[in-house]
């Protein structure tokens, strides 16, 4: 359902644009700074889209078949704030949009939007990846409706706009999205391009001399041009109802604006990202018939002009809450399905199908991985699983699983799907993998528990989305393989020194390094009890062996005590792939130099530290009279170890292509050699030639 131009409502839209370009300018003027350009010069488009085209209820703001706004080019945020408020989103009054750039700590009005904020559907900032959100967004629509709409019952059929500018254009995600998002054909997503032509240093001619309407149709798009933007209000409304309209593309409409309309700067660089100063906001009131003495004006015509959007947005509500009340009469387990996926539960038995018993023979924990999350994936629909064309090595193809695909593609090798499918082919573009995840996570909490996989040192370009993920509290899980040097031929491009310093130090992230097939069932366990964080499950490549003393219940308290022998006098830590080695390392100081040692295993630091100090205390036992040193053992750059150790064998430098076991000891990850370095430290220590607290590098 659209909403035709109401008779006569033209003759307001004058004033609605003068007073939403003024008030703009008058925001970044009140603590003089902000970003005015863009979000004056979109006005024409958020009317047609806000009052004409957009389903929304500004009073239920989480209503479920709403459709979905996205703003990519993130620093016009006053664009959308300001329509929040005029259309009548409760939270935010006027007091708080004049909050922006002030001192408020509970303002509303962030620099860039955030998904906290009522009327927001994800942070935006970093250029392009709204774009790759709304994909993921749409998506979830797609899915959802090839799952549960029946003939006569379309309970999910909502839109998905997004707002772009020029500098979205050219950021790799935002592309890699774009093509995915005209392969999959989802004609229930439109971009709305800001085409000003101006970025932070200038023209866009500066950098960018392609024709974006050929790129955009190479892609698969269909594309509609308004040439005036800033004023053609009907002609946007015609262009964004054609776009809903589709059946067969996504839509971009190429949307001629300029940027800073009616200011001394309009059109040029200056107008991007600073107020224009007093004298120039009184000239542009002077110019558009308003006091320049009075500021932050909506006068009455303006509010009646949105005010009905509150009550039409609850008759969007009611009409959905009817329709889907009668699709329980028709299709009643479907329908208790759809409650629960709306709901956003999981179903009440998931961790009886996660197995209890695993084979005893060496395994790599990428396949226990499989083993581990596949019946999950098989049997729960929440999951939405996806590769960057890696199927063949991470182990997460269940059977009968069904891509995610354009009903009418076929590929030439075979492999179609449709869109009930929840595996998900994304080619080599990690980064729009990871971007495209936190929209389909976004889409409502819980109803998708997107999972990524690729090699762990790919997920450094998928990075700056995990990031944004971790961000805005979504639960994304990343299955990220080959994580070790034990990857091996493949060499220094692909064996991940770093890049665990990276993610154990970035916020609401659980990074956890699973040491065999038990522990690799806590790793999925704790990522799914995570409902408001995101996660990486960190696997080998190479096969390990399977430990007794290992439990899935001291995976979900970060680090927990294998042996712990009365006369210790030092503890060993092991992660992950190096697990089984800190054992080994134990048994032969015992035997060899009849030193005792305990081991602790140490998958996940986050999850450690949210334990209480009694129990951090009692499994490392650094502290008091009685407190031992302890020496970690990973082949990765240490950093951030010193926390829980006095020393670390660990790697400093890049890595070398050699075969897994020879790259191990090639690095002195052999027994033998390490039983000598924990050997000589500990004389060190009594020598004192090393200090406890100074963290050294065995």
């Amino acid at each position: 359902m659209t909403v035709p131009l109401i008779n006569g409502s033209s003759s307001h839209h004058d004033v609605v644009l003068k007073t939403f370009r003024l008030l703009i300018a008058d925001l970044c003027q009140q603590f003089g700074g902000g970003h005015p350009g863009g979000a004056i010069g979109m006005a024409a488009i958020g009317v047609a889209l806000w009052r004409y085209i957009m389903r929304y209820a500004p009073h239920t703001p989480d209503f479920f078949n709403r459709d979905r706004f996205v703003l990519s080019n993130g620093h016009t945020c006053l664009f959308q704030y300001t329509f929040l408020h005029l259309t009548g989103y409760k939270d935010m009054t006027f007091e708080q949009l004049k909050s922006y750039h002030s001192k408020r700590v509970d303002a509303l009005c962030p620099g860039h939007p955030e998904i906290e904020n009522e009327g927001v559907e994800v942070t935006t900032g970093p250029l392009g990846q709204g774009v790759a959100n709304a994909v993921g967004l749409a998506m979830a629509t797609k899915n959802l409706a090839a799952t549960y709409n029946r003939p006569g019952y379309d309970v999910v059929n909502n839109h998905t706009w997004c707002m772009i500018g020029d500098a979205c254009l050219q950021e790799g995600v935002a592309l890699e999205a774009i093509s995915l998002a005209g392969h999959w054909k989802l004609n229930n997503l439109t971009i709305m391009y800001d085409n000003n032509q101006i970025t932070c240093d200038g023209s866009v001619d500066l950098t960018n001399t392609e024709d974006v309407n050929a790129k955009m149709r190479a892609c698969g798009w269909d594309v509609i041009d308004v040439e005036d933007g800033c004023f053609d209000i009907e002609g946007l409304v015609s262009a964004l109802s054609q776009a809903r309209a589709s059946t067969e593309k996504p839509t971009f409409i190429n949307v001629r604006t300029v940027i800073g309309l009616g200011s001394k700067v309009e059109g040029q660089a200056a107008a991007h990202g600073a107020a224009f100063g007093t004298t120039d906001v009184a000239e542009m009131k002077r110019k558009l018939g308003f006091n320049p003495e009075e500021h932050f004006v909506v006068g009455d015509a303006v509010r009646d002009f949105f005010a009905d959007l509150p009550a039409r947005g609850e008759g969007f509500v009611k009409e959905w809450k009817d329709l889907v009340s009668k699709y329980t009469e028709a299709h009643p387990e479907l329908a208790a399905e759809f409650q629960r996926r709306v709901s956003g539960e999981l179903p009440s038995d998931w961790q009886e199908r996660i197995p209890t018993e695993f084979p005893d023979k060496p395994t790599a924990t990428r396949a226990s991985s499989g083993l581990v999350f596949n019946p999950l994936a098989q049997n729960i629909n929440n999951f939405m699983v996806g590769t960057a064309d890696l199927s063949p090595s991470v182990n997460m193809i269940w059977k009968g699983k069904v891509d995610f695909q354009h009903p009418s593609l076929r590929t030439t090798c075979g492999i179609n799907g449709d869109y009930t499918g929840r595996y998900i082919h994304y080619g080599v573009r990690e980064h729009a993998m990871a971007a495209i995840s936190n929209g389909l996570a976004a889409f409502n909490p819980g109803t998708f528990i997107p999972i990524t996989s690729s090699f762990f040192m790919f997920y450094l370009y998928a990075a700056p989305a995990v990031r944004m993920g971790a961000l805005q509290h979504l639960q994304v899980i990343h299955a990220a393989t080959h994580d070790s040097i034990g990857m091996g031929e493949d060499g220094p491009t692909h064996q991940p020194i770093e890049l665990a310093a990276l993610y154990r130090a970035m916020p609401n992230l659980l990074y956890i390094r699973p040491g065999d097939s038990e522990e690799t069932a806590g790793a999925w366990i704790a990522a799914l009890n995570a409902r408001t964080s995101s996660s990486i499950i960190s696997t080998s490549r190479h096969t390990l062996p399977q430990l007794k003393q290992t439990r899935r219940d001291g995976v979900l308290k970060g680090a927990y005590v294998l042996e712990d022998p009365a006369d210790a006098v030092i503890t060993i830590l092991g992660v992950g792939a190096e697990l089984c080695l800190a054992l080994d390392v134990a048994a032969q100081l015992k035997e060899k130099k009849n030193i005792a040692a305990r081991v602790v295993s140490f998958p996940c630091q986050r999850l450690f530290e949210q334990q209480s100090p009694e129990y951090k205390h009692s499994v490392l036992r650094r502290t008091g009279a009685a407190g031992l040193p302890a020496v970690v053992i990973e082949p990765y750059a240490p950093n951030g170890w010193e926390r829980y150790a006095d020393a670390g064998i660990s790697i400093r430098r890049f890595g070398h292509s050699l075969p897994g076991k020879e790259a191990y000891k090639f690095f002195g990850f052999e027994v033998g050699d390490m039983v000598e370095k924990v050997n000589g430290y500990l004389g060190d220590l009594k020598e004192e030639r090393a200090i406890r607290g100074e963290f050294v590098d065995l």
